[in-house]
């Protein structure tokens, strides 16, 4: 749905979501030439594993987290990723790459046909724990945030990073409500994958 001047005004500065709350990222890189940003894809991450409302995400996607401040950030030392969005418990969300720019969510993958979804799709994390729910307002934050990057891209599709990279990544897992998901979005159901759409009869 193309935008009108006045809705890109309030909602969008370049690819900076307005209701966001900005922390750049060095993460990031141009997209290829004539790049169809037609995906959305979600994942679910917290730091430590299921610790909730710390500075860990907000560091690790910024290359500023303390390898040796916890155990488990041992094992990840040295990765260097990014997403555009990042949704808080709270519903709170951060953005830390332009969604006209190429964020590094999604690795090895392909999805419609496409390798690589990096270069066409935009990347939100949900602070979670792989399998587990996600809260009320985190949906809420979602019913924002993907009807107004619908309006700025041409939004067709939105999988998780199971359905991108089946094998290798398994979330946001099950704690996922699919169906309520479309149905508060009202993104037609051929917006999402047909596993999807087979387990949630949508």
């Amino acid at each position: 749905m193309p935008e009108t001047p006045v809705l890109a005004s309030r909602l969008w500065k370049g690819g900076w979501y307005q209701f966001a709350r900005p922390r750049p990222s060095p993460n990031f890189g141009p997209r290829p030439a004539l790049a169809h940003i037609d995906l959305i894809v979600l994942h679910s991450i917290s730091l430590p594993p299921g610790e909730y409302g710390g500075s860990g995400v907000l560091e690790l996607f910024t290359n500023q987290l303390n390898w040796d401040s916890h155990p488990y950030f041992k094992t990840i030392e040295g990765l260097q990723v990014s997403a555009h969005f990042f949704i808080r418990r709270t519903g709170e969300i951060w953005q830390f790459v332009s969604c006209d720019d190429r964020a590094w969510h999604a690795g090895a993958s392909h999805y419609r046909g496409r390798d690589n979804c990096n270069d066409d799709s935009i990347g939100i994390e949900l602070e979670g724990l792989e399998g587990e729910p996600f809260e009320a307002e985190q949906y809420e934050a979602l019913q924002a945030l993907c009807p107004a990057i619908a309006q700025r891209y041409p939004i067709a599709h939105i999988a998780g990073h199971e359905h991108i990279a089946p094998g290798r990544k398994a979330d946001p897992g099950a704690g996922m409500q699919w169906a309520f998901l479309q149905q508060t979005l009202g993104f037609p159901s051929r917006c999402f994958p047909d596993g999807v759409r087979e387990k949630y009869s949508f």
